[in-house]
């Protein structure tokens, strides 16, 4: 990987101090920016692999850690951590971690971007709604939380709102296709090509 730097980070949120985990491209700056939201499972080691990634091809990621400090690898935790967060404050401190980042010396551009898994997939859809006129949705064909007709209710919200769009569905791919330390479901093929994907969308719109 290449050279970073990553830090933990602190930033005005709903009255209170937001956190996360920031992961800054070495080289020179300024760098386009990406907000990375969690899973379910809470800002958990795949979540900071991700912003590293995206440090790695010349971003700053940051991380913010909506569950402040909670993190667990038990489904019914993750399930009780994610029924306790208030949605709406969520999107609303993701508006903060993104005027936090955007503020940022080594972070420059067009405007910020942001990519989500799984619960983190759909506040970045609220996130986007705030502010973005271009998307990029990536999902598996195998969803339960995002099947069929949740796909085409997004085609047909974002098309309302004259959003320029695109949806790609990987057929056969679960949910969390993208997590490589979840075997059971991690899909290399679809994942690497949804990397690319990601990755040119970010490089022509930020």
């Amino acid at each position: 990987m290449a050279d970073l730097r990553t830090e933990s980070v602190e930033f005005p949120a709903n009255g209170e101090i937001g956190r996360g985990y920031l992961a800054v491209a070495q080289g020179d700056e300024p760098f386009p920016g990406v907000i990375v939201v969690q899973e379910w499972w809470g800002l958990d080691e795949h979540i900071k692999d991700v912003a590293r990634r995206l440090a790695a091809e010349g971003f700053v990621a940051l991380a913010p850690d909506l569950y402040h400090g909670q993190a667990t690898k038990e489904p019914g935790e993750a399930q009780k951590l994610m029924m306790s967060l208030n949605m709406g404050d969520a999107v609303k401190e993701l508006v903060k971690a993104t005027d936090y980042l955007a503020s940022r010396p080594e972070v420059a551009g067009r405007g910020i971007g942001a990519i989500g898994f799984c619960m983190g997939g759909g506040l970045a859809l609220n996130l986007a709604c705030e502010s973005s006129k271009i998307l990029l949705a990536i999902y598996a064909e195998n969803d339960a939380f995002a099947g069929e007709s949740v796909r085409r209710e997004l085609e047909q919200a974002v098309k309302a709102a004259n959003i320029d769009h695109e949806i790609v569905v990987y057929p056969g791919a679960q949910h969390a296709f993208f997590n490589d330390t979840r075997p059971e479901v991690y899909d290399r093929e679809a994942a690497v090509d949804a990397w690319q994907r990601v990755l040119s969308h970010f490089r022509q719109n930020l």
